[in-house]
C-alpha cells in the first residue's frame, strides 16, 4: 500500500478520514469498486484477507475449476482498451486464467498502490459523532473513512460438515474452497468426494484421471448441462470485437445478464414431435443456451419444466451405462429449483471402472474414520477426502465480519433471520454501509451485476457530495417493501422449488440457517432499470442529509 497521508479527502467533514472510502475485498467486486471511485476522484483503500487478488478465484484453486459463463462476459466492460487487449484462451476459462485476467487489470490501472493484503479486518463501526466509519485491523490498527464499500462475494465463506472426528483421520484431507496452490497428488490414491454441486461437478472428472478410485458421495443429484467448451482462436475473436458492444447490450436486457436472446415461443406452441427436436438442437449447442434459448416458460411453467426434465433425465440415461448409477444421478426436482452447473465430462466419469456413486439421501454421511468415511450402515476407505460441499453463501461473509451501525446494532443481529436491504445496495440503520455484491442482487451472470451495482454506489456517492451532504442511509419503509419482494417474486418462478433441495441462493445448504429468500429472481435487467429509476428520481428510497 503507498502512503496516503498528504491525500486530501473529497468527503464534506471536520473529521479527518484517513480514505473517502474502504473497500472490503479484493476479487471481481472489489477491483471494480475501486476504479469506479477512482474515476470519480475519490480516494479508496481495498483491504483483503487474502495473500493477492482474485477473491473466489483466488481460493478456488481445485482441479477442475472454470467459469459457466463465457468469458468475453466473465469480465469486465468499464474499459475498451481492457477489453480489447485481453484475449481469452477457451470459452469457459479456468482459474488459473481467471486469475491472471484480475491480476493484469490490477497491474494495468495502478491498483495495487492502494490496497493492503494479507489484512483481517476485525471490526467496522460507524462513529455517530463524527458519521465516519472506524475499521480495526489485525494487529490493532484503525483507518476511518467516510463510506465502506462491500464486495465479499455471494461464495466467499466455505462450509465444512462438521464431523466430529475428522482430526482422528489418518490420510489427507482437503476443501475446494480452499485449496492448496501446491497442489494434491491423487495418482495412485483412493479418493472420497463430498459433494455434487458445480465444485464436486467440475473436480470428478479430473481426480478420476490418476486415482486409483474415486467415490462420490452424493446427497442432492443436480442437472448438469454440457459445457460445449472449446478454444477461443482469432477468428473468434474478431467475431467476438466486431459486436461486442452488441453483445453487451444483450447481457445488459437479459434476464440472467447472459449475451442470449429469446426463443419467441413456448413448449405449447409447438407439436410434440417439435418440441423433442427443439430440445436435441438446443443440448448440441449446450449451457446456458438450452436453458433460454429453447422455450421461453421453462422457469414459470412446470408442464414445460417437467418436459425439458424428462428429456434430460434421458440423456442421463444414455450417458451413463450403468442403469442404477443413472437413476441415481437423475433429479426428482424441476430444472433450475437449483442452479444448473455445466459439465466437462462429468456424466461420463461414471462409465469409467475407477468411479463409483454412493447416495446419501437417506444414508448420510455420519462421521469421518481413521481410514475413511462412515454412513450409519456402511464404512467407505479412503486415503483423500475432498469436501465440495460449497458456502455459506451470500451473507456468510457479511455475518462473520462484525458491522456495526447506528446505535451500535451489529448487522449479524440485524440479520438473524435473514438480510433486509433496499434494493441489494443499504441497509438501515448502517449509513454510509454500500453492498457491492450482497444479497437482494439478482442471480445471475455475476461480472455484470457488479458492474451495474458498483455504478449505481458511484452515483449515490457523487450525488450525495455534490449535493454537499454527508450521510446516505436507506430508508426503513423501502427496505421493508424491497424485502417483501423477495419471495413475490421467486414464487413466480421454478427457482421457489429449490427450498426442498438445498439450494444455496435460499440458504437450505446450511443446517441451521434461516432458509429465505436471499436473491432478486425478477430478472437481471428488470433490476438494473430499478437502480436507474431510483438514481435518476435523486433516491427517494434512501434518506440523505
Amino acid at each position: 500500500m503507498s502512503d496516503h497521508s498528504d491525500v486530501r479527502t473529497a468527503a464534506t467533514s471536520d473529521t479527518a478520514v484517513d480514505f473517502d472510502a474502504i473497500i472490503v475485498g479484493a476479487g471481481f467486486a472489489g477491483i471494480r469498486t475501486l476504479y469506479e471511485l477512482r474515476e470519480r476522484g475519490l480516494t479508496a483503500l481495498v483491504i483483503e484477507a487474502a495473500s493477492d487478488i482474485g477473491g473466489t478465484w483466488f481460493w478456488n484453486r481445485y482441479p477442475g475449476a472454470r467459469t459457466d459463463s463465457e468469458a468475453w462476459v466473465y469480465a469486465y466492460c468499464f474499459s475498451k482498451d481492457l477489453m480489447n487487449e485481453w484475449n481469452w484462451s477457451e470459452r469457459y476459462p479456468s482459474q488459473p486464467e481467471v486469475e491472471r485476467y484480475l491480476r493484469l487489470v490490477v497491474d494495468k490501472f495502478d491498483m495495487r498502490k492502494d490496497m493492503m493484503l494479507n489484512t483481517h479486518i476485525e471490526s467496522a463501526v460507524f462513529d455517530e459523532g463524527s458519521e465516519t466509519w472506524v475499521v480495526s485491523i489485525e494487529g490493532g490498527a484503525q483507518i476511518r473513512s467516510r463510506f465502506i464499500v462491500t464486495g465479499l462475494g455471494h461464495l466467499s465463506k466455505p462450509y465444512r460438515p462438521p464431523f466430529p472426528s475428522l482430526e482422528s483421520f489418518r490420510g489427507e484431507w482437503y476443501q475446494t474452497s480452499r485449496y492448496p496452490s501446491e497442489g494434491v497428488d491423487f495418482t495412485g490414491k483412493r479418493v472420497a468426494v463430498i459433494g455434487t454441486g458445480a465444485t464436486g461437478v467440475q473436480l470428478t472428472p479430473l481426480v478420476a484421471e490418476t486415482a486409483a478410485h474415486v467415490t462420490v458421495f452424493q446427497r442432492t443429484p443436480n442437472w448438469v448441462l454440457p459445457a460445449r467448451n472449446h478454444p477461443l482462436d482469432d477468428a473468434a475473436w474478431r467475431e467476438i470485437r466486431a459486436d461486442y458492444d452488441g453483445i453487451w447490450q444483450k447481457v445488459f436486457s437479459q434476464n440472467f445478464a447472459l449475451p442470449y436472446g429469446s426463443a419467441h415461443r413456448v413448449a405449447a406452441d409447438v407439436s410434440a414431435q417439435e418440441q423433442q427436436a427443439i430440445l436435441e438442437h438446443g443440448y448440441e449447442i449446450g449451457h446456458f443456451q438450452f436453458l433460454f434459448e429453447t422455450f421461453d416458460d421453462i422457469l414459470t411453467d412446470e408442464t414445460t419444466n417437467e418436459l425439458v426434465c424428462d428429456f434430460l433425465r434421458s440423456k442421463i440415461r444414455e450417458t451413463v451405462k450403468d442403469p442404477a448409477t443413472a437413476e441415481i444421478l437423475c433429479p426428482k426436482y424441476p430444472l433450475l429449483a437449483k442452479r444448473p452447473p455445466l459439465g466437462h465430462f462429468y456424466y461420463e466419469a461414471f462409465n469409467r471402472d475407477n468411479v463409483s456413486l454412493v447416495d446419501v439421501s437417506d444414508n448420510p454421511l455420519v462421521d469421518v474414520t481413521e481410514g475413511g468415511l462412515r454412513t450409519a450402515d456402511a464404512e467407505y476407505e479412503a486415503d483423500i477426502i475432498v469436501f465440495a460441499t460449497g458456502f455459506d453463501a451470500v451473507t456468510g461473509a457479511y455475518l462473520t465480519l462484525d458491522i456495526v451501525g447506528r446505535d451500535g446494532v451489529h448487522l449479524h443481529d440485524k440479520w438473524k433471520d435473514g438480510p433486509r436491504t433496499n434494493l441489494g445496495e443499504m441497509v438501515d440503520g448502517f449509513p454510509n454501509l454500500f453492498l457491492a455484491s450482497g444479497p437482494h442482487q439478482p442471480f445471475a451472470n455475476i461480472p455484470a451485476v457488479i458492474d451495474r451495482s458498483v455504478r449505481w454506489i458511484g452515483r449515490a456517492i457523487t450525488q450525495l457530495l455534490e449535493d454537499k451532504q454527508t450521510i446516505i442511509e436507506a430508508d426503513v419503509d423501502a427496505v421493508d417493501k424491497w424485502t417483501d419482494l423477495m419471495p413475490e417474486l421467486l414464487a413466480r418462478t421454478i427457482f421457489a422449488k429449490g427450498m426442498g433441495v438445498h439450494a444455496w441462493h435460499l440458504g437450505s445448504n446450511i443446517p441451521g440457517k434461516p432458509v429465505v429468500v436471499m436473491a432478486y429472481h425478477g430478472g437481471a435487467n428488470n433490476y438494473f432499470a430499478a437502480l436507474d429509476d431510483e438514481a435518476e428520481a435523486g433516491f427517494p428510497g434512501f434518506i440523505r442529509r
